[in-house]
Formats: structure tokens, sequence, C-alpha cells
């Protein structure tokens, strides 16, 4: 295990820690939050967890917690979350985030909006002074909007990369696009997030605000607990 995965597990085992038997409780996507994950089915193994039922931000992360014994449920039964534990791709002083690298944000962000708390979980290197310093936000977009949708988010200074894989357009679960859109910074995410918002085609966009509880940081020097 390389070490950054090695500080990717410690947050996201001290992550879990938030979770008692009986909770509904959010499952994030990518490479953190499968830690947590797996930490969670082997607590419901060993019996140090009961009664919990999961709901997944992914269809990749619906796979992982079935492999690993979590239940899972859906909104539409348990509209009402506990706690969800998901990554981030930069987490300012504020604990504001940006979200979607790996392609998850609509559901993730409909399921941190359906959650009383909101844990992140990291490694060190994600902790910015700004946001959009060193990620792209990522857009999702119906695919008719796509031209348009990329030339109003270029008139907001954004470099627009539609997103790809494997040589292919990127796919997400709801049959959408991505846009990443990078910034030089941005110093009023909030009044850029309404801005992004305001063109039709656009589903979300991967700016977390205001909505984290706590951060769960694992760096060299151990694991900090930022709260918001």
């Amino acid at each position: 295990m390389s070490d950054s995965d090695t500080l990717k597990r410690e947050a996201a085992e001290r992550a879990v820690t938030y979770i008692q038997s009986g909770m509904v409780v959010g499952l994030g996507t990518g490479s953190t939050a499968v830690f947590a994950v797996r930490r969670i089915g082997a607590l419901l193994a060993a019996g140090e967890l009961q009664g919990i039922v999961g709901i997944p931000t992914a269809e990749v992360t619906a796979r992982e917690a079935e492999r690993c014994g979590v239940p899972l449920g859906s909104l539409d039964d348990y509209p009402a979350v506990d706690i969800t534990i998901d990554g981030a791709d930069e987490i300012d002083p504020r604990l504001n985030l940006i979200k979607g690298l790996g392609g998850a944000l609509l559901r993730e962000k409909i399921v941190a909006a359906a959650s009383r708390r909101l844990i992140i979980v990291a490694d060190e290197s994600k902790r910015v002074a700004q946001l959009a310093t060193r990620a792209p936000v990522p857009v999702e977009v119906i695919p008719f909007a796509r031209r348009p949708a990329a030339d109003y988010l270029a008139t907001l200074g954004a470099r627009v990369v539609e997103r790809q894989r494997d040589g292919r357009t990127f796919i997400t679960d709801e049959g959408n696009i991505i846009l990443d859109c990078h910034f030089a910074g941005l110093a009023d995410p909030a009044a850029m997030a309404a801005r992004i918002r305001a063109q039709p085609g656009v589903v979300e966009h991967g700016l977390f605000l205001g909505m984290a509880a706590a951060a769960v940081v694992a760096g060299a020097s151990g694991v900090v607990v930022l709260s918001a």
C-alpha cells in the first residue's frame, strides 16, 4: 500500500468511529471513501456495528458495499440520512469543498443534502487556501446542452474540458456528461456556484459549500479533525 493510501485509510477509519449501530449511513465515492466502506463491512462482520443501512452515492460504491456485506437502501425508503462519509478533491479553511473528480458529484450532493452530518475524509494534499487552485470544478451537464453550456462556462473564466475516460466521453450514472472547469482559484465560490447553476442544461456542480460538518485529514504527523 502506498503512503497516500495509508493516509487515506487512517482518515477513513477514524471517520467511521462517528457511526453508531442503527444509523442510516451515506457511503461516499472514490479512493478514500472506499476504505470507509470496507471498515464498516469489517465492523458489521465482527458484530461491533449492527443495524446499519448504507445509501450508496454511485453504482461502484454499491458494488463495493455489497462485496463488503454492508446492507443497502435508497432515499425512497430512508430519506433522512444520519451521517455520510465521503472524500473530497479540495478542502478550504472553511470546509468548503470541490468534489466530483470521481464522476459521482450529483448523487453525492443529493445524499449529502439529505444527511444530518457530512464527514469528509482526505489526506493532507487535499487542503488548499482557496478552492479551484489545484482541482477543476466539475459541472454535470445533460448531453443536449454540451456546447451552449461549455461556451457559457468559458465566459465565467474557466478553461473547459469535457471529461474523457478510455478515449471516450465519460458518462455519469445519471447519463450526463461532465465539463471540468479549470479556474485560477475562486475568490468567491458562492457567487461562482450561483452563476454556474444559472445556465440551462447544467444539472449540478462540484462546489459543496457549507455542507461539511467536519473533515478528518491524515498527514505525516497524524490524523486531525477539522470542524466547520
